[in-house]
């Protein structure tokens, strides 16, 4: 004997995506990810990093390793009381809870949030000083600032080495370099 359909259920299914019948209703586009993607195209990124070269281009966002699956909270209730506490009996429970409502009614207990249970207990943060101002861009990447950088220390440093010559004409060069990078450190 065949399996008997309603007309409803026929009527459906010709209807529904064939990826959507008898499955859930969430669709997955590319990457397993449940929604349109919302990136932003390279033209409307206002982030940008440095190329080299004094030139600049927009940050790609990278794709989440999480992409497809299902998030929970990281925000979870942290404890209120001192580990053991759970260990009262039936009845040392039930009294300690009504010396707590009694004391709530006194206006002596403190009633908490539900946002200050489910806070982080995080350290305090140092305040930051007024006078900080961030590095201005110069458009050099990372690994050219750096060489610029070390072209200075060494020019530098064969100046330096020039004026402990004339300081001292017969000072050996170990020592002359030793005065230098004091001078350099210093």
């Amino acid at each position: 004997m065949s399996e008997r359909k309603k007309i409803s259920d026929l009527i459906q299914e010709a209807y529904m995506d064939p990826d959507l019948v008898g499955g859930s209703s969430v669709r997955k586009t590319e990457g397993g990810r449940k929604y349109a993607t919302r990136r932003k195209s390279p033209s409307d990124i206002k982030r940008v990093k440095h190329v080299g070269g004094g030139k600049t281009e927009p940050v790609v966002q990278k794709t989440r390793k999480d992409v497809g699956q299902e998030r929970t909270s990281k925000q979870t209730q942290q404890p209120t009381q001192e580990r053991g506490s759970a260990a009262l009996s039936a009845k040392e429970a039930q009294r300690k809870a009504y010396l707590e409502r009694k004391a709530r009614e006194a206006g002596k207990g403190s009633t908490t949030s539900a946002d200050e249970l489910l806070k982080k207990k995080s350290p305090e943060k140092k305040p930051v000083s007024p006078d900080y101002k961030p590095a201005k861009p110069t458009g050099y990447s990372r690994k050219e600032a750096m060489s610029i950088r070390a072209q200075g220390a060494a020019k530098l440093r064969g100046i330096m080495r020039d004026q402990e010559k004339k300081k001292t004409p017969n000072a050996s060069r170990g020592e002359i370099s030793r005065r230098v990078e004091k001078r350099m450190k210093g």
